[in-house]
């Protein structure tokens, strides 16, 4: 035991006493394992440390990287937002979207909550829009907050027609199931007439019937049409014009905007479309009233020169070529000799 104590005793003095030729023997001799563990706890020890500030850097500069990715996302979306507000110019109210109604653990919004109340001038079934198009409607309001059912929302339904108003329907939230599970952001445009038929690519936009939604915002566009019963309508599959997962910043549409409509805004380049097929019919009229005109001008002038022609060889040969068609005359000069008979005056028979 006394061996022992003298060992450890000689072993401290000689890591951490002072460095004289005794202590350098110590090291070197009986606190040569102590010493080799003290030094490979060291380096382990800077080995940890160095680790550990490596991570720590490569995970700030993979946060801050995120951060950066989200706030260019969020950036641009404002951005986005603040042109929708210029272009509208009156009638909106600006608000941040929570979305806090993921159901049942799904990845699946059907309500938004708004940060902005009565107060700010929101108002029940105000419509909620994006830079990209229709979000859904305001569904209750207190003066702080609110809360807007999406286009997602098994209540949902809206007014649409397509680009070049030749179609007419309603829109739907798209359900295959019963289940959660197979619910899906896709829309269905049902009742369009059966005459009319839609191509995959068509813009469908609100049509303002029933003062909920304004005329002209953009819904979607038209994925393919869905099988369904017979009868004297079609419905369509729409892809959404916005991802509701997506929605951080909406604008909320006034009474007075919605009265004023907002086509001018998301329909524009369809207006320009219709524009220039109006211009190509219209020419494509033109063209041919302008042909029926040059058919008439080249038939009157073969005609013109069929009768000069026979003009001419009536002239040359001394012929009448419509002489056979003219009725032949009746010798009227009879009619003006007296009647006589051998020269003898008719009375003196």
């Amino acid at each position: 035991m006394l061996l022992l104590a003298g060992s450890i005793l000689a072993s401290v003095l000689a890591l951490v006493g002072p460095s004289t030729p005794v202590a350098h023997f110590l090291r070197r001799t009986i606190a040569a394992p102590l010493v080799g563990l003290q030094e490979g706890s060291e380096s382990w020890r800077n080995s940890w440390l160095s680790r550990r500030q490596f991570t720590l850097a490569r995970d700030s500069a993979a946060l801050r990287a995120m951060n950066a990715q989200a706030l260019a996302a969020e950036n641009g979306q404002l951005r986005k937002l603040m042109g929708l507000g210029r272009r509208l110019g009156w009638g909106f109210i600006p608000a941040e979207a929570l979305q806090t109604s993921v159901e049942q653990g799904l990845d699946f919004v059907t309500t938004l909550t708004l940060t902005a109340g009565s107060s700010a001038g929101v108002r029940k079934y105000s419509a909620v829009v994006a830079p990209e198009g229709l979000v859904g409607q305001v569904q209750t309001t207190d003066p702080t907050m609110s809360t807007a059912i999406l286009y997602s929302n098994a209540d949902f339904r809206a007014s649409a027609m397509s680009g070049d108003r030749t179609a007419y329907g309603i829109v739907y939230p798209h359900q295959v199931g019963t289940s959660l599970r197979n619910r899906s952001y896709y829309l269905e445009l049902r009742g369009v007439s059966f005459r009319t038929v839609l191509a995959p690519g068509t813009q469908i936009f609100t049509a303002g019937l029933g003062g909920t939604y304004p005329p002209g915002i953009a819904i979607g566009t038209v994925l393919r049409e869905l099988d369904a019963a017979e009868g004297l309508s079609r419905t369509y599959l729409l892809t959404p014009a916005v991802n509701p997962s997506d929605v951080t910043s909406v604008l909320i549409l006034t009474p007075q905007r919605s009265t004023q409509g907002v086509g001018n805004i998301w329909m524009s380049p369809v207006s320009t479309d219709s524009a220039t097929k109006s211009i190509g019919l219209a020419g494509d009229s033109v063209a041919r009233a302008a042909a029926a005109v040059a058919e008439q001008q080249r038939t009157a002038t073969i005609d013109s020169v069929k009768r000069a022609t026979v003009d001419s060889m009536t002239r040359a040969l001394g012929v009448d070529p419509f002489a056979a068609r003219r009725p032949a005359r009746r010798d009227t000069t009879q009619r003006a000799k007296p009647d006589t008979v051998a020269g003898t005056p008719a009375r003196a028979r």
